[in-house]
């Protein structure tokens, strides 16, 4: 016979076996939000996994939406199998999560079957509230906020750490045939993503880079606000995490045009460095 605890150690398992920059900072919580922040992550982790590690996308497809009619079930207080859906229900049941961040979470990730490119900045945004900002949102719910102004800045949070993965990835996400930076912008910096699939990475790519890593990092400088309107519990978690984020950034930028070559690796030293400073002084501090 299952129990809620025996749910959650099934979480916890998912992201042990994840390796996730998160892992640590989920540490910093007390006990109920450190479980239902994990069973938020593995709701994430196996969303993602259907997609990314389907044979096909028809495959993917009928993963998800398994996934989804059984997270509408167990929502609705139907009794389901898996135990990663019972412990993200009682998170969400625990600590008034809006359902609909699950909703969001399971549609983004769907939007990676639908399509492969995005021809504006509003369109990648859009993909990135449902990926993200759903988490984020999600997120401070769980670890406690004093002010309303929460949910918009996780929001914004949500979006900074998605365009830092888009940039990390750009090679990787290539190689599954997904271009993600918008079109609109390749037009304004005089390259195409025609040069980008083909290897042909000219001096206009450094424009780009540019572009998008200013982009990144204003809404790093809104998502920062974030710190003074979290539960004290709350504020250490998500101080390592933005700071564990803010350097991935920072290599991004170190990297330039070379994040059109191969994947960005910021060392893990740094991270550590980066995550403790910040929980130590601030989303203020800088490297």
């Amino acid at each position: 016979m299952s129990t809620l605890a025996g749910d959650h150690r099934a979480c916890a398992a998912i992201l042990a076996r994840s390796s996730s920059s998160f892992a640590l900072p989920i540490r910093l919580l007390p006990e109920a939000k450190r479980r239902g922040t994990t069973a938020l992550y593995a709701f994430c982790r196996v969303a993602d996994d259907l997609v990314d590690d389907a044979a096909d996308a028809v495959t993917a497809a009928t993963g998800l939406e398994a996934l989804a009619a059984a997270t509408e079930a167990a929502l609705a207080g139907h009794t389901v199998d898996d135990p990663m859906l019972r412990a993200v229900v009682d998170t969400v049941r625990r600590f008034g999560v809006p359902a609909d961040c699950l909703r969001d979470i399971l549609a983004g990730v769907r939007m990676d079957l639908d399509r492969s490119r995005y021809d504006t900045l509003v369109e990648l945004e859009g993909y990135c509230d449902r990926v993200a900002s759903a988490v984020g949102i999600a997120a401070v719910h769980i670890w406690g906020f004093t002010s309303a102004e929460a949910v918009d800045l996780a929001h914004d949070c949500g979006i900074a750490f998605q365009l830092t993965n888009i940039l990390r990835d750009i090679p990787e996400d290539l190689a599954r045939g997904r271009i993600y930076l918008p079109h609109e912008d390749f037009l304004a910096c005089g390259c195409s993503e025609h040069d980008l699939a083909a290897g042909r990475i000219g001096p206009e790519f450094a424009g780009l880079a540019a572009l998008e890593i200013s982009r990144a990092g204003a809404r790093f400088a809104r998502a920062a606000q974030l710190d003074r309107v979290l539960s004290t519990d709350g504020r250490g978690v998500f101080r390592a995490m933005f700071g564990v984020y803010r350097e991935m950034l920072g290599a991004v930028r170190r990297a330039g045009p070379d994040i059109f070559r191969s994947r960005v690796k910021a060392s893990r030293p740094r991270l550590l460095v980066a995550a403790a400073a910040t929980l130590c002084c601030g989303t203020r501090w800088r490297p």
